[in-house]
């Protein structure tokens, strides 16, 4: 059977096999809601709201703004910030002008968003002050005009003039989000606030369909470090799949959780694409934070909610010990979720539609593809675990790995066509060569067919997935084994249920040597992006390597099934009462670790403190068997609430504060007069702006 043919048994009732070619670019589905809907909410902000008047006003200044900065069409203009206003802003902003946003993550190591800005050759950057503030730090601007965004600049006013008061717990929030810019950067919530409309009869080349709109970083399916060329069909196709795919949006109602990163593909597509396209009010966080999304869906409750396995998770353990604490919670307004980036199980499925009373469906994809491929049918059809069925106008074959011009009789590679597919890796015409065949992407998945449903067999690379975040084990390995006293590395990854995946270093150390995850975590925190920064360890003798001398990665996988993880290392099974009591102290004391966020040398500080060596620890724990909360332990001293008051007074007795950061900039007006300046005019000069902080010095 020829598995390429056009296969939709399991549609929902009403979407197409195909979709219409698209006419549209990116920077229209602003522009045509906002004229459609002017008034309706297009962003809430942690509490500030903005409409799409006012949205498309702000993007007109900023359209200015850049367009004084030199950006003109086919130029790069980096975007590197969480989710906040000013990233819709630039983001819209930049299209307008015919020029293409590279997105980059705001936490990534300097050393790497430096590599990225280096491979586009953006002349313009726009970036979050914390994340300006490294990049910027040795004083060598690189030739690039930078722009620094005040998120504080966004807030309601009562925050913003919470964060201003001479206390700690302000000054702790404001060190969260606020940055020290160095002189002669231009803020550019200032720049958007000043700058006059370009006149009309300005020479501006809008973008067509084929030219790129958005760079994404990514490893590719090599794990080469690479920029993924899309195209306003591209995305503007992928967004309309996804709209005939979830047949019961309804334009100008909608509610999105905004909290997906926006330089993500899953995010940008499904946020500043569907949910800007369909006028709908896009929830912003600026970081995945529980307790502030149940807040806004309280405030505005959230019809779609886009995300991955381990933010549903979260939300539902949330809501059970918020119920427990007696508050009222409830999601029954989230009628759509679409959950993507890593499996879903069947239980959290349906733990998640029990909670919502919606659907949730799964998806599959890959920044190469705009994202989405495929996903489950919006239906009582809809299988978790499973890849889902082929969008509309996108085809897939599963083909035989030995030969690509046949199809698999069973696991093969999943290949793919379809109006979403990209445009080609920036300068990397070899890389680009390699991930086609004949026109058909190759995604690097190994998969099935299963009664029409695309199931997910294993990963041909190796790549690690885990919360979402692809992981290539290559780069993990190159920071680890630069590191003293490790002779060889490999890094897989193990099944985590809360992640999907954990990534875990398996060493070789160097003679007399002694590591351990503590030191693992602190050689690579700012050598590696946060989420790729190993969550256990395994010391090996010895890598398992093939006949060629390359590790097999698959071995080492296979070998730790046989360990169990104890206190972030994983060891061989204990076998005797010695060893088991020597663990369960290391758990104890991971446990006060990761329940008083405390470190290492704490634990080790309080235990000598208590003047007991590690043979009468082990001792007292052998003693104890399986119960760490014994009678004895406590007369010992050995408890919680002991190392809890312990901590407090070490604390109290060197109680300091941060340093504040510097006051760049703020803002001081209020939504009723900057909406009061916009009403007055469409286009106004006068009108409101997305993060004005023209009031402070």
């Amino acid at each position: 059977m020829d598995q390429s043919a056009p296969q939709r048994p399991h549609y929902a009732p009403g979407v197409p096999a195909e979709i219409t070619p698209v006419t549209r670019t990116m920077d229209a589905l602003l522009f045509e809601s906002a004229g459609h809907l002017p008034e309706r909410i297009a962003i809430d902000f942690l509490g500030r709201t903005f409409t799409y008047r006012e949205l498309r006003h702000a993007v007109r200044k900023a359209q200015a703004a850049l367009y004084r900065c030199g950006v003109r069409k086919g130029d790069v203009v980096a975007l590197i910030m969480p989710n906040c206003p000013q990233h819709v802003v630039a983001f819209y902003a930049t299209l307008s002008l015919g020029a293409t946003v590279a997105e980059h993550n705001p936490l990534a190591p300097v050393a790497e968003l430096h590599e990225q800005l280096d491979r586009h050759g953006a002349t313009v950057v726009i970036a979050w002050e914390q994340t300006l503030e490294k990049l910027t730090a040795d004083g060598n601007f690189r030739g690039r005009t930078y722009l620094s965004v005040n998120l504080a600049a966004a807030l309601p006013l009562t925050s913003r003039i919470l964060l201003k008061l001479p206390v700690k717990a302000a000054k702790e929030q404001k060190a969260k989000i606020r940055g020290t810019v160095p002189r002669g950067i231009l803020s550019f919530d200032r720049a958007v606030s000043k700058a006059p409309l370009l006149p009309r009869d300005t020479a501006i080349m809008p973008p067509t369909l084929d030219d790129i709109a958005v760079l994404i970083h990514t490893g590719g399916t090599t794990g080469v470090p690479k920029a993924v060329q899309l195209s306003h069909r591209n995305i503007v196709s992928n967004v309309e799949q996804t709209v005939q795919w979830i047949r019961g949006i309804k334009y100008g109602e909608g509610t999105y959780a905004g909290v997906l990163p926006l330089f993500h593909a899953f995010g940008l597509e499904t946020l500043v694409g569907v949910g800007v396209s369909q006028a709908g009010t896009l929830v912003l966080l600026p970081n995945f934070d529980v307790p502030a999304l149940l807040a806004a869906q309280k405030r505005r409750p959230i019809t779609m909610f886009p995300g991955v396995a381990p933010m549903y998770s979260r939300v539902l353990q949330q809501v059970r010990s918020d119920r427990e604490a007696g508050k009222d919670v409830d999601l029954s307004s989230i009628k759509w979720s679409f959950s993507g980036a890593m499996a879903l199980s069947p239980e959290l499925a349906a733990d998640w539609e029990k909670e919502t009373g919606g659907l949730i469906i799964e998806g599959y994809g890959m920044s190469e593809a705009s994202p989405i491929i495929a996903g489950s049918p919006v239906s009582a059809e809809r299988r978790p675990s499973t890849l889902g069925i082929p969008f509309p106008s996108t085809d897939v074959r599963i083909a035989d790995p030995e030969d690509l011009s046949k199809d698999a009789q069973d696991v093969g590679e999943i290949l793919v066509r379809g109006p979403q597919i990209f445009a080609g890796y920036l300068g990397e015409d070899e890389e680009t060569e390699k991930v086609f065949y004949h026109g058909w992407l190759r995604t690097g998945d190994l998969g099935r067919w299963d009664n029409g449903f695309i199931v997910m067999a294993d990963r041909a690379k190796e790549m690690i997935i885990q919360g979402g975040f692809n992981i290539y084990p290559s780069q993990v390995e190159e920071v680890l084994k630069a590191m003293p006293g490790v002779r060889d590395v490999a890094v897989v990854g193990m099944p985590d249920p809360a992640r999907g995946e954990s990534v875990v270093a398996a060493l070789v150390l160097e003679p007399d040597t002694t590591v351990d995850l503590d030191m693992v975590r602190r050689w690579a925190y700012d050598k590696l992006s946060h989420y790729a920064v190993p969550r256990s360890i395994a010391v090996l003798d010895d890598l398992p390597r093939s006949q060629i001398g390359k590790v097999m990665r698959r071995s080492v996988r296979e070998q730790l099934e046989d360990f169990e993880l104890i206190a972030g290392q994983w060891r061989k099974k204990a076998s005797s009462t010695s060893e088991a009591a020597s663990d369960r102290w290391e758990t104890f004391t991971a446990s006060l670790q990761e329940q008083f966020n405390a470190t290492k040398e704490q634990v080790q500080d309080w235990l000598a403190e208590l003047g007991k060596s590690s043979e009468q620890v082990r001792e007292l724990f052998n003693r104890a068997g399986t119960d760490d909360d014994s009678e004895e332990l406590r007369r010992e001293g050995f408890s919680r609430e002991a190392f809890s008051a312990w901590l407090a007074r070490g604390r109290k007795e060197k109680d300091g504060t941060k340093e504040e950061p510097s006051e760049h900039t703020d803002a001081n007006s209020d939504n009723a007069t900057e909406r009061e300046a916009a009403s007055k005019d469409t286009d106004s000069p006068n009108s409101s702006d997305v993060g004005n902080d023209d009031a402070e010095q």
